[in-house]
């Protein structure tokens, strides 16, 4: 088993790394770690663990280590295991996946598996994998915005903390998109493939991880006052039918800007502005236990 391991994450959370590992290794389970030292490098691992014949390569992270990892096993019959390091951990809560040491070893020995469709974003003349969710607007503002210290230091509340400034500081540009062939405008835009969003909170109800397509979240209502009433949605579980939220269906996302509009995905900044959201090639397997 190789273990694919984002030194980012702190001590702390290293610490949980190895109750996990001492737990598989007690088990006569044989684990390899490699440790991540750039952006991209656990793209690179992955595929090396699958010219290796690894069954299984471990992602040991946040959601932006486990997309790199997915992008590496696209295409390959090796499954993916997530032990959630990250500060939300969306995709593990979005498959219900244990987050205690012992649960973690039990999943990852019994090999249960279900699909995780990735969805893949063109920008900049390159494509970026992502397994939960993507935001254009005000949604990549503030991930763009938040400072490593300090999401390190307080976690979520980092997001809160961001978003509270971003609602004052952004300007709100308008971002142009076409779904399925169709125009539309909005203030900011999410492409999720899970049903859920910044954590256990709910934005698409209707979105299924395994399948191909998007749920797609316009937020149409630029302005200081409307962000921040989605914010206070959000941990309500309201998100969905705040007014000036639409969701739609989606099989293909198109993007035009004028200039450059801030963006991430999984929760880590991207590099430049999306023009074009599709399905990725083929689904993974993901270990569920």
């Amino acid at each position: 088993m190789l273990v694919v391991f984002n030194p980012v994450a702190g001590r702390r959370r290293a610490a949980a790394l190895w109750k996990v590992l001492d737990l598989l290794v007690e088990n006569g389970v044989k684990v390899e770690v490699a440790e991540t030292q750039h952006a991209g490098h656990a793209t690179m691992l992955a595929r090396e663990g699958v010219a290796l014949g690894e069954m299984m390569v471990v992602a040991a992270g946040g959601d932006g280590t486990i997309a790199e990892v997915a992008n590496g096993l696209i295409g390959s019959h090796t499954a993916m295991g997530v032990i959630p390091l990250g500060t939300a951990n969306v995709l593990a809560k979005e498959y219900g996946l244990s987050t205690s040491a012992r649960g973690i070893a039990s999943a990852l020995a019994y090999k249960r598996t279900r699909l995780l469709w990735p969805g893949l974003a063109r920008v900049n003349g390159r494509e970026q994998l992502f397994v939960q969710m993507l935001g254009l607007g005000f949604d990549g503002a503030v991930v763009q915005g938040i400072q490593p210290l300090l999401k390190r230091a307080i976690g979520r509340g980092a997001y809160v903390w961001q978003s509270l400034w971003e609602s004052m500081a952004y300007g709100f540009p308008c971002v142009r998109v076409n779904i399925d062939g169709v125009a539309h405008e909005a203030a900011s835009v999410v492409v999720s493939k899970g049903r859920l969003y910044g954590g256990p909170y709910m934005l698409a109800p209707a979105a299924k991880p395994e399948a191909p397509g998007f749920q797609v979240a316009l937020f149409e209502q630029p302005g200081t006052l409307p962000a921040l009433r989605a914010g206070a949605a959000l941990p309500l579980g309201l998100l969905p039918r705040c007014p000036g939220v639409r969701l739609l269906a989606a099989r293909h996302v198109g993007f035009e800007s004028t200039g450059q509009i801030p963006a991430q995905a999984d929760g880590d900044r991207m590099a430049g502005t999306p023009f074009e959201v599709c399905d990725a090639a083929a689904p993974i397997s993901l270990i569920v236990g």
